[in-house]
């Protein structure tokens, strides 16, 4: 989604007996069977009805989570679980090493407010980072809000939303067990003392300051013990004023015929007018704007229609530039004369190239536009005319963010990442183009002993995949390394090259770790992402399977030793492969997943998905996805992968109804003695703001699970 972001990871299993029912292989089992008795899972019976097609639902009880059954039927399966998972002997050893090469200072770039920088730190293993301000850039750092003061378990989490003109307030979201719901507070910067203002249900909102008060979006309060379940209706942009009650706010815009839109707002820097997004879903969106004087009128359009995706990137002598994909799947910036706003009077500032241009921020009246070149960040500085001044120089091949500031300010930070380069944060000077490092992180193992190579391979009709694979330097290839395959493919959201502390685990046990750009990404523009959703969808899960292919057929691997992962909706591209070729993999992890494509937009905020899956209520769109849906494409009587289902009670975006419900069917029809089992997390969400500690258990369970069911050795002693 364009406001909120997210991300995950996997893990995998095999069994230990090397017999025809669950091996090929040869290579000698190290391994005994653990055994495994799933709960009983109790049966309802529920029909649908979809143009004439009969779909059984039996474990619909199992949407209600808040039921006093269902969270007993939790209980139970995490029961099974964790047993499992206590008999690996290498579990802590997993576990430790982790919690090793985790225990590394780490700081994000600075937010500049005036006088002051504010920087996100964790010393190491601290659950969750804490919000540190110095004054000047060279002050002494100075603690202003430490999350993990605030719940004994490090379940809250906090997130800087935005910084008053004056830079005298900031606003922070707080956020609770992994939701998405958050409440808004402020805090006086200078003097470090909490306002009494408290905003309540807001999600997918910043604080847009502007006076004596601030623009947010925010739900109506939800019906009591159906917070992270019931579908959300009225996503409603308000202002707040400093010293006011809640209940006071200024309603500034709320649509009642379209209840399931969603209202985001930002101002131009120079504070001359309210942006608005309106979107129907994940995938387009309208632009309006007005004077930012409460007094004045209301929105006007600048673009209408949902099927592209034009943002404002600043205002300037009353013209808009917009970086925008209209005519340009690869996007271009464009300078929109307010008074003449038709497509016909547009001044092309930067056009459509070759590469993606993903983003374009400003600062010290310049731009800076980020190309992503076959998955790999390439930066421009502009001058508003369009005038490229150079190209800024990066460490290595990689990814790169940041780049935004006021248009007085001489430097900007920016951050530098890739897979065997720890992310390192930049002082980049405007005038000069020069960048030194403001910080690199000190490790616990040396990331010169591993390589990442960039390798393209075909898909089932032809097209090319760009794929990233990670390993040990002069690791011989003999179809015997575990490997894990991950990927997302959906939503327009590029996977970049990153640096990973959790796959560190994996590389130093001798195995590989592959990241597919799959096709629904956005990693080569609109077109890309077309490839791959709705009536498309198929091509992401050709894409995936062709891409675990590529690793057995190069000898990285086998199926015996391949474990598939990936998260939201990469869970749902591993539960579709793992149902469409189980003999493929030995060891998947679907986390957080879109499971249960039937009936996903029922809940929270699903509806938003439907531009980018289609709706079980339209006929075309039904027999698309019943043709996929993974929990309706299990089948009795297969052998499937080693499977450990994860979600997290709280997640109130993919609600876990689906992880449920495909655990459920999957124990039911599965044959063969691979586990099949479920990890619910308690007190989590999907995935944002999860503590270090949880993020560290999870993770080592994950691969154990993995190196268990492979049948793979390890290293550590």
């Amino acid at each position: 989604m364009k406001y909120t972001v997210y991300l995950l990871i996997v893990i995998t299993i095999i069994t230990a007996c090397n017999n025809q029912e669950t091996s090929n292989s040869d290579e000698a089992a190290y391994y005994d069977e653990i055994p495994v008795t799933y709960p009983t899972t109790m049966k309802v019976d529920v029909n649908d009805n979809y143009f004439g097609t009969i779909v059984k639902d039996e474990y619909r009880w199992l949407e209600y989570d808040t039921a006093e059954n269902v969270m007993q039927w939790v209980k139970q399966q995490n029961e099974v679980t964790f047993s499992y998972l206590e008999k690996i002997p290498f579990r802590n050893k997993f576990k430790n090493r982790l919690e090793e090469i985790y225990n590394y200072a780490r700081c994000s770039a600075p937010i500049k407010a005036g006088e002051y920088y504010f920087t996100y730190q964790n010393s190491g293993l601290q659950k969750q980072s804490v919000i540190y301000v110095r004054k000047g850039l060279m002050g002494k750092d100075e603690v202003f809000i430490d999350p993990n003061t605030l719940s004994e378990n490090g379940t809250i989490s906090i997130n800087l939303s935005g910084i008053s003109k004056d830079n005298k307030y900031i606003a922070y979201s707080k956020s609770e067990a992994g939701s998405d719901w958050s409440e808004i507070h402020i805090m006086d910067i200078a003097t470090k003392q909490q306002l009494p203002d408290v905003i309540k249900w807001c999600k997918f909102s910043g604080a847009e300051w502007y006076g004596d008060g601030f623009f947010y979006s925010r739900y109506p309060t939800p019906d009591k013990g159906k917070e992270y379940s019931a579908k959300n209706e009225y996503h409603q942009v308000y202002y707040h004023k400093l010293g006011t009650p809640q209940e006071q706010d200024v309603l500034i815009f709320r649509d009642n015929k379209n209840p399931l839109r969603y209202h985001n707002v930002s101002l131009t820097e120079d504070e001359k007018y309210i942006i608005m997004y309106v979107a129907e879903g994940t995938d387009g969106f309208e632009v309006y704007y007005k004077p930012t004087d409460l007094k004045t009128g209301g929105f006007k359009p600048l673009f209408t229609g949902f099927k592209n995706k034009s943002s404002v990137v600043d205002h300037k002598d009353g013209w808009f530039y917009v970086r925008t994909d209209i005519d340009a799947p690869k996007y271009k910036l464009v300078a929109i004369d307010i008074n003449k706003p038709s497509k016909e009077n547009w001044k092309e500032i930067i056009p459509e190239k070759e590469h993606l241009l993903e983003s374009v921020s400003t600062a010290g009246g310049k731009l800076f536009a980020e190309y992503l070149q076959d998955v790999s960040t390439h930066v421009y500085q502009y001058d508003y005319s369009g005038k490229m001044e150079r190209e800024i120089e990066l460490p290595t091949v990689g990814t790169a963010g940041g780049f935004g500031g006021k248009k007085y300010d001489a430097e900007v930070f920016y951050s530098f990442t890739s897979f065997t380069f720890p992310t390192t944060i930049y002082k980049y000077n405007i005038a000069s183009g020069k960048s030194e490092v403001y910080f690199k992180p000190e490790l616990k193992f040396n990331p010169d002993e591993y390589e990442a190579k960039q390798v393209f391979y075909p898909s089932k009709d032809r097209t090319k995949i760009p794929m990233f694979i990670v390993h040990k330097k002069g690791l011989k290839m003999d179809s015997k390394r575990p490997t894990l395959l991950y990927a997302y493919g959906g939503f327009n959201v590029s996977l970049n090259p990153a640096f990973n502390v959790s796959i560190i685990p994996i590389l130093e046990n001798n195995g590989v770790y592959a990241m597919a750009n799959l096709r629904g990404g956005g990693e080569y523009g609109e077109d890309w992402h077309k490839a791959g959703m709705l009536l498309n969808k198929q091509n992401v899960f050709d894409d995936f399977i062709a891409a675990a292919e590529y690793l057995i057929n190069e000898k990285y691997t086998s199926s015996e030793k391949l474990a598939i992962s990936g998260g939201s909706n990469g869970g749902l591209l591993v539960g579709a492969c793992m149902t469409q070729r189980p003999e493929l993999y030995k060891v998947a992890f679907p986390a957080v997943g879109v499971l249960d494509m039937l009936r996903y937009h029922k809940f929270t905020v699903g509806f938003g998905w439907i531009p980018e899956y289609g709706s079980s209520e339209e006929e075309e769109h039904f027999k698309n996805l019943y043709s996929y849906s993974p929990l309706h494409n299990l089948k009795e009587g297969v052998n499937y992968p080693a499977t450990m289902v994860l979600t997290g009670d709280h997640d109130d975006r993919v609600v876990p109804a689906h992880s449920f419900k495909f655990a459920a069917k999957l124990q039911e029809v599965h044959k063969g003695k691979n586990p099949v089992l479920i990890r619910i997390e308690t007190d989590a969400g999907h995935g944002a703001g999860k503590p270090i500690s949880k993020v560290i258990e999870e993770t080592a369970d994950k691969w154990a699970f993995m190196f268990y069911n492979t049948n793979s050795k390890i290293e550590y002693k």
